[in-house]
């Protein structure tokens, strides 16, 4: 099938080993042969937003090609949260990993289960500092500045800091098996 579709997509955790539940995650979506990963950008460690009393995340943004609809990515980035044991207990709290659809081409989509765009990620310095770190010169549908330019004039970008640069190109490359 050919992956005529990219999606950009938000993974964070802040339970156990953080790091490894973003590899794992990044693996498992690897895995599926309708999704390629593209693109994988640095680990920030960030300040929990919302529910606040609770460990620091772990953030990376992702780039992917897909051929598959929307709903059918958001059912594949469940079964991969449900696999590793993301129990949703209270909103904003604690997770052993969180998947989010950030951009899906250039469409916008509202409904109960699935909003694209993000509605939230302009405004969060989490999901927009490694986004921009990979999609740079990409806009935000709609509007008509870069996602770098929307980073620059956001003014809460304290609380993300760089964690770790990493080489993903090992960490997600498919089996032949």
């Amino acid at each position: 099938m050919e992956q005529n579709h990219t999606a950009y997509l938000s993974l964070g955790s802040n339970m156990g080993d953080r790091e490894q539940f973003l590899k794992k995650a990044v693996v498992e979506l690897n895995r599926d042969p309708e999704i390629t990963i593209e693109e994988i950008s640095s680990i920030y460690e960030t300040d929990p937003v919302g529910y606040t009393d609770q460990p620091l995340f772990l953030n990376l943004a992702i780039k992917l090609k897909t051929s598959l609809p929307p709903q059918s990515l958001l059912s594949k980035m469940q079964e991969v949260e449900t696999k590793l044991n993301r129990k949703r207990v209270r909103k904003w709290g604690p997770r052993t990993i969180d998947l989010d659809i950030l951009l899906y081409n250039s469409v916008s989509i509202q409904t109960e289960v699935l909003n694209i765009p993000h509605p939230r990620m302009l405004e969060r310095a989490f999901v927009l500092i490694p986004l921009s770190e990979i999609a740079p010169d990409d806009v935000y549908p709609g509007g008509s500045v870069s996602l770098h330019q929307v980073l620059c004039e956001q003014r809460d970008k304290e609380g993300v800091r760089i964690w770790k640069k990493i080489d993903w190109e090992d960490a997600y490359v498919r089996s032949e098996n």
